[in-house]
């Protein structure tokens, strides 16, 4: 059984604003581990976020992002309760953060609900197909597709895609931290992406670098 420790208890309730002992019988549960936990109390309804749900968020920030001198342009808008929320540092950050993510990683969908399901299905057939012409067996060319399709998603949906500042947390678990830590609903409603000459054959640069690069300034 793995330490429960009062930083561990403390870290999981900063990011999910459950309460203290929710917190503390999640890791109990989990074993400790930190994620499953927050897992875990999304499912039972205990983490903040997941209690925010329902509510209604029609104020926020359309926050806009130009980079290299004009070669890429975004447009954002996130929600949030109130105008005290959104006039907030935290909030403006985050924005900022996800337009930075949006010119970086190029999605096309805040997430996967919104992909067209004929889209899905045509990427599943040259999944497929893929599978089959590399010789794998049929019994196992369904599972291939599954796992290649969750790597599709996260090529194409905001939220299933890891953060650039933290490849190790992805978007839609950073909205959750966001959430609990702010204490109100906070959503990602649509985006617009410029990219300059975007369709017509031209150099490619690596702009996910040169966007990391002017964050760390």
């Amino acid at each position: 059984m793995a330490e429960i420790t009062a930083a561990l208890v403390k870290e999981l309730r900063e990011r999910t604003g459950a309460g203290m002992m929710d917190c503390k019988k999640g890791l109990v549960q989990c074993d400790g581990d930190l994620e499953k936990a927050i897992d875990y109390l999304r499912e039972k309804g205990l983490a903040a976020a997941a209690k925010k749900e329902g509510r209604i968020a029609a104020e926020g920030v359309v926050e806009s992002y130009i980079h290299g001198e004009g070669r890429i342009g975004v447009l954002v808008e996130i929600n949030c309760e109130t105008d005290f929320v959104a006039r907030g540092d935290d909030f403006k950050q985050f924005a900022k953060d996800i337009a930075m993510q949006i010119a970086a990683a190029k999605p096309l969908y805040v997430n996967i609900e919104e992909v067209p399901a004929e889209t899905i299905e045509h990427e599943k057939e040259i999944l497929r197909a893929q599978a089959l012409n590399e010789g794998k067996p049929e019994k196992i060319v369904d599972k291939m597709v599954l796992g290649r399709i969750d790597k599709f998603y996260k090529e194409i949906c905001l939220m299933e895609q890891p953060f650039i500042k933290d490849p190790d947390i992805i978007i839609k678990d950073l909205l959750v931290e966001k959430v609990a830590k702010i204490g109100e609903k906070i959503s990602i409603r649509r985006f617009a992406r410029y990219e300059l000459g975007e369709g017509i054959e031209k150099r490619e640069d690596n702009f996910a670098d040169e966007v990391m690069r002017e964050m760390n300034r």
